[in-house]
C-alpha cells in the first residue's frame, strides 16, 4: 500500500530546555526564525505526504496555532504591505492537512504513537520525531527515500545512524545483516543497551516507516526502561512477524532535544542564510581570534 500518512509525536515536556519549555513547546524552539517543527512538517510534505497527525500533550497549543492562520496579522502585513512575510506565514497554513490529538499521560513513545491507531486505521505510515531535524547530502527529503526502501522490500523500515560505540546506551540500537552499502536486514532491536551488550553502533535515528501491525505489538508491550512503553520494545515484537530495514543516514541528524546540539543548528543554519551568512562567518571568526589571545 502507498504510504499517504505521517504521525510527529510531540507531547513531551522538553525538560532539558526547562526553564524555556515551560510555557513553550521545546519542537517550537526556533532554528534561527523558523520553528523546529515547521522544518519537520515540510520533510514530510516533500515526499508527497499531505496527511499529518500530530499527539501534542499539556501546553502545546502554539503548536497548533503555528500551523493556523491568523487573520488579524495577515491584516496588518496586507495593509503595510508585506507581502514576503505575508506570504510566508500564510504557506504554513498550507503546508498539509494536520490533525492534532492529545497524549492524556506520557508514557512514552510507544504510547505516543498507539493513539495514532484510529487516524492510520489498515495503512502503513511513517512517523518523524518532532525535535529531530535530518539533513541529507542530496537535500532530498530523507522521508521520501525511507518510503523508496519500503516500496522495494514492503516491510518496515527505521533510519539509522552510525554512533560512537561508547555512546550507544543513549539509544535504541540494530543489529543486522549488512545487504548493500545503505541499507540493513535488521535482526535485533534493542532499547538503551549496556555498551558491553549492543548488537551495533548503529541507532534509530527518529525517522521509521511502520506497518499497521505495530499496534497490536504495542498492545502486547510491557512497561520497560523509565517505566515507559518503548517504541524500540514493540518494533522487536514485530520483527518476528516480518523483516525489517534499516536505512543508513547519510546526513546529520540534529537532535534540538539536546541543548549543545540546539546550538549548533542555529550556528549552521544561520551560515546557510543569504541574509546573514557572511555576517555570521565573520562574527565567528572575530570570536576565535579573541579567544586565541
Amino acid at each position: 500500500m502507498k504510504i499517504t500518512k505521517a504521525v510527529i509525536p510531540a507531547a513531551g515536556f522538553g525538560t532539558r530546555f526547562l526553564p524555556a519549555s515551560k510555557a513553550q513547546p521545546k519542537e517550537m524552539l526556533p532554528i534561527v526564525d523558523t520553528p523546529t517543527i515547521q522544518y519537520v512538517v515540510e520533510e514530510v510534505e516533500k515526499a508527497g505526504i499531505s496527511d499529518i497527525l500530530m499527539i501534542i500533550g499539556k501546553a502545546k497549543r502554539a503548536i497548533e496555532e503555528h500551523f493556523d492562520r491568523n487573520f488579524e496579522l495577515e491584516a496588518e502585513l496586507a495593509e503595510k504591505n508585506r507581502l514576503q512575510e505575508l506570504n510566508d506565514i500564510r504557506r504554513i497554513s498550507e503546508i498539509a492537512n494536520i490533525f492534532f490529538i492529545y497524549q492524556k499521560e506520557l508514557n512514552g513513545l510507544g504510547d505516543a504513537v498507539n493513539y495514532a491507531r484510529s487516524h492510520v486505521g489498515q495503512e502503513p505510515f511513517v512517523v518523524l520525531l518532532g525535535d529531530t531535524i535530518i539533513d541529507t547530502d542530496n537535500s532530498q527529503s530523507i522521508t521520501a527515500e525511507m518510503i523508496r526502501v519500503y516500496e522495494q522490500y514492503q516491510a518496515p523500515v527505521v533510519l539509522l545512524e552510525e554512533v560512537d560505540p561508547k555512546k550507544v546506551s543513549r539509544y535504541g540500537i540494530v543489529g543486522g545483516t549488512m545487504i548493500d552499502s545503505q541499507i540493513v536486514e535488521i535482526n535485533q532491536l534493542v532499547e538503551k543497551p549496556a555498551v558491553d551488550q549492543a548488537p551495533s553502533n548503529l541507532a534509530v535515528a527518529g525517522r521509521y516507516i511502520l506497518t499497521p501491525d505495530i499496534f497490536e505489538c504495542i498492545d502486547q508491550t510491557p512497561r520497560g526502561k523509565n517505566n515507559e512503553i518503548q517504541l524500540t520494545d514493540a518494533m522487536q515484537l514485530l520483527l518476528k512477524r516480518r523483516r525489517f530495514y534499516g536505512l543508513k543516514l547519510k546526513g546529520v541528524r540534529h537532535d534540538i532535544g539536546n541543548k549543545l546540539d540546539f546550538v549548533k543548528t542555529n550556528i549552521l543554519y544561520a551560515m546557510k542564510r543569504r541574509d546573514m551568512g557572511e555576517a555570521v562567518k565573520k562574527f565567528i571568526k572575530e570570536i576565535a581570534a579573541k579567544l586565541e589571545h
